[in-house]
């Protein structure tokens, strides 16, 4: 797949309008509005800030990735703990370790019992937990706020603000506007977060690295 092609891909996956899209490419390469206007670096930069939003780009078929019934929601988890700052590797290789070390499996592909499965999963919602992700629940709890996506970007957005900082909730309903412009806030997925913790998870580790 040419860089090109794999860009529009990634609009298509991360539903970039066309005028959103123009912005993005400036702010990734430094000013640049057009495609067919970039050198080859160019285009690879505007792959890699859609990698972050969540841009998934599509592999050649040589890759084998993770597989069974729980890879989906580990990997999920394993990029939020990313996400979060907790872990400093996102690869699959990473993933499976930490699968071995809690489960004694040694490939997502084995996990096929509940209970061997809730020992990674449990596992990685309780780090998660440490860093602020409230996983409690009630019967008077609105829909929205169960959504996974929500509980992590929330104790996320706590991370990167100051205390001393007037941050209202209504900046982080303004910050999830902006980065999944095409969900309405009270309706939105965990797909619709994707690119929400890919960006706070971004600026969790530019906080950290300075």
């Amino acid at each position: 797949m040419s860089a090109i092609r794999a860009i529009h891909a990634g609009r298509r996956q991360l539903g970039i309008e066309e005028d959103d899209a123009r912005d993005l490419y400036a702010q990734a390469t430094g000013g640049v509005r057009s495609l067919r206007a970039m050198t080859p670096v160019q285009l690879e930069l505007v792959i890699s800030r859609m990698r972050e939003m969540g841009f998934k780009k599509p592999s050649n078929g040589s890759q084998k990735g993770l597989k069974g019934p729980y890879a989906k929601k580990l990997q999920a988890l394993w990029i939020a703990c990313w996400n979060m700052g907790i872990i400093h590797d996102k690869k699959d290789s990473a993933l499976l370790a930490f699968v071995k070390r809690q489960s004694g499996l040694d490939h997502t592909r084995f996990l096929h019992h509940t209970a061997d499965a809730n020992k990674v999963i449990e596992a990685m919602k309780a780090m998660l937990a440490r860093e602020g992700v409230d996983w409690g629940t009630d019967r008077l709890m609105a829909d929205w706020a169960k959504v996974e996506g929500c509980r992590i970007s929330f104790a996320q957005w706590g991370k990167i603000q100051n205390p001393k900082d007037d941050c209202s909730f209504d900046d982080y309903l303004a910050f999830c506007s902006l980065h999944a412009p095409n969900a309405e806030f009270g309706k939105m997925t965990n797909h619709d977060y994707i690119p929400v913790m890919n960006e706070l998870g971004r600026l969790i580790r530019a906080k950290v690295a300075k």
